[in-house]
């Protein structure tokens, strides 16, 4: 056997595993449904700061999950080699936002099966997916929770004061209760009935509070 019969066997019948049209038609797919996979991320981010290179992260992870996978379907033996070179990779990035793991799992599902051939799967599960994450992130509450921050004096302005907001609000409950000498802090959480929130100023004028502050809350931060 000559150096020849071994360059070719043991190279060029890999190249040709996988025809150029497969590869670039697999990489084009790949490449749409990951721009797509970015605009339901970038419709429906709910969270505290939007990232753009994550959405760019979602894009690029579609169409190189795609090529690992072509090459790992088109030789038995890299494909073993992949396995045990990807074992040893470790991510340590955060992910702050439950539903950036699911989008995460989209991309790298969508391209396993583009570069399995089942191009339809792909595109209609995709468009399926992206469908009900926008319907249900639509869906979103109309009464949206508030904190509400007051210092009274006492104990019998506080309770003036708690017995006051849950006449005006929805719901009314106690997160937390600091308690000092000649004074007590509470923090609140609230659902308002209306968009109104005069009730704020009167909340300021009952005797023994000293302050009312009202802010946004979402879960995860207040401003």
């Amino acid at each position: 056997m000559t150096f020849s019969d071994i360059f070719k066997s043991s190279f060029l019948a890999n190249v040709t595993a996988v025809s150029m049209f497969d590869m670039v038609l697999a990489l084009l797919l790949a490449f749409a449904v990951g721009v797509f996979i970015y605009l339901i991320y970038k419709m429906t981010y709910a969270g505290v700061m939007y990232s753009s290179t994550f959405g760019v992260t979602l894009v690029a992870l579609t169409m190189i999950t795609t090529l690992v996978i072509l090459a790992v379907t088109s030789n038995v033996v890299l494909s073993l080699g992949m396995v045990g070179a990807l074992s040893i990779v470790r991510f340590r990035t955060a992910i702050k936002e439950p539903l950036d793991i699911a989008f995460l799992f989209w991309s790298i599902a969508a391209g396993i099966v583009l570069a399995a051939g089942m191009i339809p799967l792909a595109v209609f599960g995709s468009v399926f997916i992206g469908l009900i994450i926008l319907f249900f992130a639509k869906r979103k509450e109309n009464t949206h929770p508030y904190i509400v921050v007051l210092d009274c004096n006492d104990h019998a302005s506080e309770e003036k004061a708690v017995a006051y907001l849950k006449e005006k609000t929805n719901k009314c409950n106690v997160k937390s209760k600091t308690a000092r000498r000649g004074s007590v802090e509470l923090n609140l959480e609230i659902r308002l009935k209306d968009d109104n929130t005069d009730f704020v100023n009167e909340l300021a004028q009952i005797e023994g509070v000293n302050s009312a502050v009202l802010v946004s809350y979402n879960g995860d931060y207040m401003g």
